[in-house]
C-alpha cells in the first residue's frame, strides 16, 4: 500500500531526498490514512526538502485562530503534499488572532506569509456572553468580533506585502441555540447567527485579498462540528474531522495560486457518462434515465454541463468505436451532453495515457491541465504511473457518488470566474477551425499573413486586474518566472508609479482570443526591469510574443531607459521559453538554476513581424471590448 511506502520512507529516514515522489504516495489515500501521512510528514525539516529539491514550491502558512488547533497542522501538511506542495507552517499561541492581524508589526506579518488561516470558532462568540443572556446579547458580541474581523482585514490589506486571508463561518452549536426555551427567540438567534456569517462570506467578494470558507457544506456532508471533550477540556472547538475537511478546502486553494489549477475534463464514456458498454448494449440499452442508475448517470451529464458553462473544457477518452459513441451523442433522446459538449470526442482501442497526451498537445496545454474521470480501477491505475501529472477521479460502479467524487477536490476553482473563463470552450472551438485553415497553406509564413493577427498592448483596467491574476495563476508554459499574484497584488503593482501591468489582447478572421498575456515592469533609475511575461497557451509561436516585446524594448528607449533587465526561472514546465530572452538579443548577466538574469542594451531592437498589427500604449485609457484594428503598429502615450 501506499501508506506503508510512505511509512517505509520514513523509517529511513529518505522522506527529504524522495520528497516529489510524495504527491504520488498520497493520491488514493482515505481520509484517515491521509491524515496519518500528515502527522509523518509534518516531522520533515522544510528548509532541508527545498535544498534538496529547489523547484518545490513551499507556501508560507500562518495559522492563528481562537482556539486549540494543533491538529490542523498534519492535516495541512498532507493536503498540500498531495498537490506536491511543501507547507512552511508558522502556528501561532491559543487565541492570538487579534493581536496577530491588527498589529501590522506582529510576528505573523513579519513572517511574510503566503496564506494566513485565521480560524474562528462558536467560542469566540460564546465565551463573551454573560453567565446569564438573551439574543440580544448574542447580537452584540457577534457584532463586536465581526467589527475586529473587519479591522483585522483591512489591516492584513495594507500590512500584508502579499498573500490572501483565508476566513471561515462560524457553526452554530445546538447547545447554544437549546438555552432558550422561547421558540420565537431561539428563531432570531439563529437569523442572527447566518446573518454574521453572511457577513463573513461577502467579505470575500468585497475584498480581494480575504477568502471566507463556509463550514456550512462540510458540516452537511456529516462531519461533526466538535468533539465535546476535547472542546471543553483542550479548548479544540472545532473537531479534527472538521479540520481535515477545512484543510482539503485550503489545499484547494494553495494549489491554485501555485498554478496548479486544471483546465480540461476528459471523460471515460460506458459506465461514467452513461450505464453499460455502448459496444455491447447498443445505443438503445444504455442507461441515461428512467431508473435510479439512469438518473444518477442524468444527474452526472448535467453537472459536467454546468462545469463547462463556467469554462471547463470537456473532452471524451474512451475505448469504443468513433462511429457508435458520436451516433449515441447526437441521437439519443435522453442524454444531456451532446457532441457540441465536447472538444474532443477520442473512441478507440489505444492507451488512454497516449490518447490523454494528444488531447493535451492538441489542446496546446500541459497535460498536467487534465482531470481524467474513469470507472476502471486498472485505467486509472495506468494513468497515474504513466501521467503523474493528470489529476485522476476514480468513479465506481455506484454512480449516485460520481458527482461526488468529481466535485470533491475543486479542480477547477478560480477565485473569481471571467468573461475569458466563460468563453474558452468557445475559443477553443474556435482554435480548431484556425488548425483547419492552416491545412490549406504551404508554409506556416503564408498561413500567419492570412490569419490577420491584432494584438493590443495597453495597462491593465481594474475590471482586467482578476484575469491578470488568472494568468499568473494559471500559466506555466510561457511564463518567464512563474510568479504567481493574487488580484490585490497585481492591483498594488497597477498602482505603483514606476511600475506597469501591460495586458495584451489578440484576435484574428476567426474572432478575438481575449486577455492572453501580460507584461510586469518597473523601472529604476535608467534601468527597465521585466518582472513578468506570460502568454496563454492557445496563442504563443505565432509572432505575438516578438511583437510586445519589440514594443517594451523600444518604448523603454524612447523614454530614456539605458538597459532592459529580466530574469528567467526555470520551471519543470516552462522549459519552452528558456531561450526566450537570448533570441531577441537579450546578453547574459547570471546563468544559474534555476534562476537566469539577462540584459538588453537597446542597440538592434527585435524587427516587428510583418504579419502582426499592433496597437500598443502605455497610458491608461479606455479600452475598447474587442481586440484592435490598427492599420499598423503605433506606440503612443507616456513612457515608461
Amino acid at each position: 500500500m501506499a501508506e506503508d511506502s510512505l511509512a517505509t520512507l520514513h523509517r529511513a529516514g529518505a522522506l527529504t531526498a524522495r520528497y516529489p515522489q510524495v504527491r504520488g504516495l498520497l493520491a488514493a489515500l482515505t481520509p484517515d490514512q491521509l491524515l496519518r501521512a500528515g502527522r509523518l510528514l509534518s516531522r520533515i525539516d522544510p528548509e532541508e526538502v527545498v535544498a534538496a529539491h529547489p523547484t518545490v514550491v513551499s507556501p508560507t502558512v500562518a495559522v492563528t485562530g481562537h482556539g486549540t488547533l494543533a491538529a490542523l497542522v498534519p492535516a495541512l501538511t498532507a493536503e498540500f503534499a498531495r498537490h506536491g506542495l511543501l507547507p512552511r507552517i508558522r502556528l501561532s499561541d491559543f487565541d492570538g488572532w487579534v493581536f496577530d492581524l491588527v498589529d501590522p508589526g506582529s510576528a505573523l506579518y513579519q513572517s511574510r506569509p503566503d496564506l494566513v488561516l485565521c480560524v474562528l470558532d462558536s467560542a469566540v462568540v460564546t465565551d463573551e456572553l454573560p453567565a446569564v443572556w438573551r439574543a440580544s446579547d448574542v447580537e452584540r458580541v457577534l457584532a463586536e468580533k465581526l467589527a475586529l474581523v473587519e479591522r483585522a482585514a483591512t489591516v492584513f490589506a495594507t500590512a500584508a506585502d502579499a498573500g490572501t486571508l483565508v476566513l471561515n463561518t462560524l457553526p452554530l452549536p445546538r447547545e447554544l441555540t437549546a438555552q432558550l426555551v422561547d421558540l420565537r427567540e431561539r428563531a432570531v438567534l439563529g437569523a442572527l447567527w447566518r446573518e454574521a456569517n453572511a457577513r463573513l462570506l461577502r467579505l470575500s467578494a468585497e475584498r480581494t485579498e480575504v477568502i471566507t470558507i463556509d463550514l456550512d457544506p462540510l458540516l452537511a456532508e456529516g462531519t461533526p462540528a466538535r468533539e465535546i471533550r476535547q472542546s471543553v477540556y483542550a479548548k479544540a472547538h472545532l473537531s479534527d474531522g472538521l479540520l481535515a475537511a477545512y484543510a482539503r478546502e485550503v489545499g484547494h486553494l494553495a494549489r491554485q495560486s501555485a498554478g496548479g489549477g486544471k483546465k480540461v475534463l476528459a471523460l471515460d464514456l460506458d459506465n461514467t457518462v452513461w450505464g453499460g458498454v455502448l459496444g455491447e448494449v447498443g445505443q438503445e440499452g444504455i442507461e441515461t434515465s428512467g431508473s435510479y442508475r439512469g438518473e444518477a448517470f442524468r444527474r452526472f451529464q448535467r453537472v459536467v454541463k454546468q462545469l463547462r458553462s463556467q469554462g471547463v473544457l470537456i473532452a471524451a477518452v474512451s475505448k469504443n468505436d468513433q462511429e457508435p459513441v458520436l451516433s449515441a451523442l447526437r441521437e439519443h433522446p435522453d442524454l444531456v451532453l451532446r457532441v457540441d459538449d465536447f472538444l474532443q470526442i477520442r473512441a478507440n482501442w489505444r492507451p488512454k495515457h497516449d490518447n490523454l497526451v494528444e488531447l493535451a498537445r492538441d489542446l496546446n496545454v500541459g497535460v498536467d491541465s487534465v482531470v481524467f474521470v474513469d470507472d476502471s480501477s486498472f485505467e486509472c491505475g495506468l494513468v497515474r504511473r504513466e501521467l503523474p501529472g493528470v489529476a485522476v477521479v476514480a468513479v465506481d460502479e455506484e454512480p449516485a457518488r460520481h458527482v461526488e467524487r468529481l466535485l470533491a477536490d475543486g479542480w477547477f476553482d478560480v477565485r473569481q470566474l471571467t468573461a475569458d473563463d466563460l468563453a474558452r470552450p468557445a475559443r477553443y472551438q474556435q482554435e480548431q477551425a484556425r488548425l483547419d485553415f492552416l491545412d490549406g497553406f504551404d508554409s506556416l509564413d503564408g498561413y500567419l499573413r492570412e490569419l490577420d493577427i491584432r494584438v493590443e498592448l495597453a495597462p491593465a483596467t481594474p475590471a482586467e486586474y482578476a484575469r491578470v491574476s488568472q494568468l499568473t495563476l494559471r500559466t506555466n508554459q510561457f511564463n518567464l518566472t512563474t510568479r504567481r499574484l493574487e488580484p490585490a497584488q497585481i492591483r498594488t503593482l497597477a498602482e505603483e508609479p514606476t511600475a506597469k501591468v501591460l495586458t495584451i489582447s489578440s484576435a484574428d478572421r476567426f474572432g478575438s482570443n481575449g486577455l492572453v498575456g501580460a507584461v510586469i515592469v518597473r523601472r529604476t533609475d535608467d534601468t527597465l526591469h521585466i518582472d513578468n511575461f506570460l502568454l496563454s497557451c492557445r496563442v504563443f509561436s505565432r509572432g505575438i510574443e516578438q511583437s510586445v516585446l519589440g514594443a517594451v524594448l523600444r518604448d523603454a528607449r524612447a523614454g530614456g531607459v539605458s538597459q532592459v533587465v529580466a530574469d528567467y526561472r526555470r520551471t519543470p514546465r516552462n522549459g519552452v521559453v528558456a531561450d526566450f530572452y537570448p533570441r531577441w538579443g537579450f546578453e547574459p548577466v547570471s546563468v544559474a538554476e534555476p534562476l537566469s538574469t539577462f540584459r538588453h542594451r537597446l542597440d538592434a531592437l527585435p524587427e516587428p513581424p510583418a504579419h502582426i498589427r499592433l496597437s500598443a500604449r502605455f497610458e491608461l485609457a479606455p479600452k475598447s471590448d474587442s481586440a484592435p484594428e490598427p492599420e499598423s503598429e503605433s506606440v503612443e502615450g507616456k513612457t515608461l
